[in-house]
């Protein structure tokens, strides 16, 4: 297998199907973020002290992150997809086990914690990038949507886990001082004068 091509020298790469794009189009840009994704998830999965169940959870998110990437980088009709919505409703269920972990927050958190937490957080900064990478693209190709609603639902896992392995480690989340009441399910009479 060789692993240069050359093509890169010129600006360009290639894409299923063998088209060639400039290395700065957005449909590179939205799988190449979901990419660098995919290794900050790795480091994360090999952090040690990290438990043998999250690190399979985390390594079967890759997995996802690939399909992801394999369908951003498919020109329309080139190739069936592999996102589906179930990859999404999974994830739903992680996030909804998750969040009755560790004690309620209303306000906005400071990333940070444990290092396995600190990689969570930056891991979901990098998800709500990719978000905006593939939001640019979509605007201008047919993709698939479902790529678009696991990777919004994948930052909101990340924030539920590194929530929870912090609470797990005894390491309470630090608040942003100045954050107002931004978590709440509650009706409030400002609510209803919107």
């Amino acid at each position: 297998m060789q692993i240069y091509t050359r093509t890169g020298d010129k600006g360009y790469t290639s894409v299923i199907g063998g088209m060639k794009l400039a290395k700065d189009a957005d449909r590179v840009k939205a799988y190449g973020t979901v990419d660098e994704l995919n290794s900050i998830v790795g480091i994360a999965a090999s952090t040690d002290g990290i438990s043998s169940e999250l690190k399979e959870e985390l390594m079967t998110i890759q997995q996802y992150l690939f399909d992801c990437g394999n369908d951003l980088a498919t020109p329309h009709g080139k190739n069936p997809y592999r996102v589906d919505e179930n990859l999404t409703l999974w994830l739903e269920s992680r996030i909804d086990e998750y969040a009755g972990i560790p004690p309620t927050v209303e306000s906005f958190i400071l990333p940070g914690g444990t290092k396995l937490a600190s990689l969570l957080h930056f891991a979901r900064t990098v998800a709500r990038r990719a978000e905006r990478e593939i939001i640019s693209f979509q605007w201008t190709n047919d993709m698939n949507s479902e790529v678009m609603r696991f990777i919004n639902r994948l930052s909101d896992y990340f924030f539920a886990v590194a929530r929870v392995v912090n609470s797990q480690d005894g390491v309470k989340d630090v608040l942003y001082e100045r954050s107002g009441r931004v978590f709440h399910t509650e009706i409030t009479k400002a609510d209803l004068k919107d």
